[in-house]
């Protein structure tokens, strides 16, 4: 099934899903400062992102172990800017996720960058590997981004003496 579409309509269609989810993420993420944070707004997306790991039942996306490590290492790098940019303040008694005029550019640079990764790479590496190097990526910068704001959400909310909604 997979073998009868050129490796070039993946690349568009995936290009073109890779920023409609990059303007879907900054949208969201404009939205949700406008509302108080909690754990489980701050821990739910990345078990949501988990189920992508099914992607990799099918042959096509499967990674060699190398490249595993090289999407993580990038994800990880990746994550520090958005650990950098993600800061939470408290109003009206409640958690916040402050919002800063950096994020939506940062956000936009990297995935400018991992667009651009993905159409260099995709002249040696197969679609479907690249795909899966890209989730990888994805969850390795998700991740330690997440626990990050967990850990400062969690010390804030120590720091009020207020109980942590959940």
């Amino acid at each position: 099934m997979f073998d009868q579409i050129p490796s070039e309509v993946y690349l568009i269609i995936t290009t073109a899903g890779a920023f409609a989810m990059g303007l879907l993420a900054m949208f969201v993420r404009s939205k949700s400062a406008k509302k108080p944070a909690s754990v489980k707004k701050i821990i739910l997306p990345p078990f949501f992102m988990s189920t992508g790991a099914l992607m990799f039942i099918f042959p096509i996306f499967r990674v060699a172990p190398i490249q595993i490590l090289e999407a993580l290492g990038v994800g990880i790098l990746f994550s520090t800017v958005l650990i950098w940019t993600s800061k939470f303040e408290v109003r009206d008694g409640e958690i916040y996720l402050k919002q800063s005029k950096a994020f939506v550019f940062i956000l936009f640079g990297l995935l400018l960058l991992r667009v651009v990764g993905k159409v260099v790479l995709s002249s040696s590496i197969d679609v479907g590997e690249l795909g899966g190097m890209f989730w990888i990526l994805a969850f390795g910068m998700l991740w330690p981004w997440r626990l990050s704001m967990l850990w400062q959400y969690k010390k804030i909310a120590a720091k009020g003496k207020s109980a942590v909604p959940i």
